[in-house]
């Protein structure tokens, strides 16, 4: 076991790490520095030859633009949504839901219209900060309770991108893979619940709150198993979310709460309730949702077409094409939503300029985090192959290094070590896609080495590249820049940090246990 090589290839990660716990830098400047570290090692050590190095960098970038866009058509849509009063008359009415019942706001607001906004690739930690501000929550609280909640899911996200990543890795179909997912969901999407209500109240509000915490987070994950075993994986999270918004509804009624009050709207509350329908100022979502619907549904023909047939293979490293598939990805449908909309927004032509001049301010830092870290992924991913892509020494291969350098340490106890390694994974990179796509190769081998099911390991890892979603840099500073708090995100990383440490250990004991 090379210690230098181990050291080396952890590097970027230990810089990143370094520049936002402890120097307390903003995520892209964080990002950038990581990405001319990975450069660098990867050149100089692992013998990467530099043009690859680059040429890999831009294909990470061309890998990020599902994420990456979506960053930025999600803040684009939120941002004119709120200029034109949309956003100020959903929470005027989200107010008035479960009045005095802060346990139940939050599971609503957090884990089941964040999940749905999830599952849409509407961007929670861009849509819901500013409503959780609103409601008179810290922007501590704001910034870190989306971002939690943005995977309570995990895989599910992003209409089940992860999940479809990982079954062409694999080689097998999505309905088949998604299984080995969805059997952690009702236990993880439950440890989330929870750790919202820690975040937002401490113990106090935990213990206030268990039962209907708990009745939400395994709502959440029996629909998981349920759209699984019905062939609807990618619809999963659409499901969930309104599921979970449902049962607390039932549960609020049933145990003799107020539902709704309105005499708890504001003055300007009112005001916004005159100026904008609830239906015209959720229209975007709406339509969205629409369009969502018809490109995954699996008994229409609109899934085959922009999936399978419209992929627009970009390639930059031979043998490894990047699928655009532009008309199946969530931005481009929350751009065509937006649009749409506009007319029941009433937005007028000063106001949009505004909203344009507030997007130019808040997107193009947190689409840099999110593209330099894909950037990062890759070439931690693809080092040490040579001016012909070929791979001849795997040890100069970071991934390798890493990988099987924890294979060697922890032997059989590897399967309690793969969600770590997800977890590491998609921090660097901001997403379990890519995690997905820099491990699934090495835990497959290392799983058939130690005699444990491969397929259970691997996912086991996507599982913790999901749940870095609450230390992700890129999102983090997403969710600070929709409500102009950038920098603010370093803070809540040093909390949060412990939560996933946390839940990913308990998804490790159910993965050694289940292996």
């Amino acid at each position: 076991m090379n210690i230098f090589a181990i050291l080396f290839a952890l590097l970027p990660v230990l810089v990143i790490l370094v520049l936002l716990v402890w120097r307390r830098s903003p995520a892209d400047i964080a990002g950038v520095i990581g990405w001319i570290c990975a450069v660098l090692v990867a050149w100089l050590y692992f013998e990467t030859p530099l043009t690859n190095t680059l040429l890999i960098s831009l294909a990470g970038v061309v890998a990020s633009l599902p994420i990456t866009i979506m960053v930025g058509s999600s803040l684009l849509q939120i941002t004119i949504m709120k200029e034109a009063g949309a956003i100020d008359r959903v929470v005027a009415f989200i107010k008035t839901i479960a009045p005095g019942n802060k346990v139940a706001q939050i599971l609503i607001l957090n884990l089941g219209i964040g999940t749905l906004l999830a599952a849409l690739g509407a961007t929670p930690v861009s849509i819901l900060p500013p409503i959780m501000l609103a409601l008179g929550y810290s922007s501590f609280v704001a910034i870190a309770l989306p971002s939690l909640g943005y995977d309570a899911l995990c895989t599910y996200a992003l209409l089940g991108i992860p999940v479809v990543v990982f079954s062409n890795f694999v080689g097998l179909p999505v309905n088949e893979v998604g299984g080995y997912f969805a059997r952690y969901m009702p236990v993880i999407s439950t440890c989330i619940a929870l750790s919202m209500l820690w975040l937002a109240g401490g113990w106090k509000l935990l213990w206030r709150g268990f039962f209907p915490t708990i009745l939400a987070g395994v709502t959440a994950g029996l629909i998981a198993i349920g759209m699984n075993a019905m062939g609807m994986v990618t619809l999963t999270g659409i499901a969930a979310g309104l599921g979970v918004v449902i049962v607390m509804l039932g549960y609020l009624k049933l145990s003799g709460q107020t539902l709704r009050d309105q005499s708890l709207m504001t003055e300007f509350d009112k005001s916004t309730e005159g100026k904008i329908s609830l239906p015209a100022a959720m229209s975007p979502w709406i339509i969205l949702t629409f369009f969502a619907l018809l490109v995954n549904a699996p008994f229409l023909p609109f899934f085959e077409l922009t999936f399978n047939r419209w992929i627009m293979p970009v390639t930059i490293i031979p043998g490894s094409p990047e699928k655009l598939r532009i008309f199946w990805q969530a931005y481009f449908w929350i751009l065509v939503s937006t649009l749409i909309a506009l007319p029941w927004l009433k937005i007028k032509k000063t106001t949009l300029r505004v909203s344009f001049q507030l997007w130019l301010k808040r997107a193009p830092r947190p689409m840099l985090a999110s593209a330099v870290f894909f950037s990062i992924a890759f070439i931690i991913n693809h080092s040490g192959k040579n001016a012909d892509w070929q791979l001849l020494e795997p040890a100069n291969n970071m991934v390798f290094v890493i990988a099987n350098a924890a294979s060697q340490a922890f032997g059989g106890f590897y399967p309690f070590v793969a969600p770590f390694l997800g977890l590491l994974s998609g921090f660097i990179s901001g997403s379990e896609t890519s995690s997905i796509a820099m491990l699934t190769a090495i835990h497959l081998s290392t799983a058939e080495k130690i005699g444990a099911i491969g397929l259970l390991v691997a996912a086991a890892s996507g599982i913790g590249g999901g749940l870095a979603s609450v230390i992700s840099p890129a999102k983090l500073q997403n969710a600070a820049a929709s409500i102009d708090r950038i920098g603010e995100e370093s803070q809540v990383i040093r909390v949060t940090f412990v939560i996933s440490l946390v839940i990913t250990t308990i998804a490790a004991v159910m993965t050694i246990l289940w292996a």
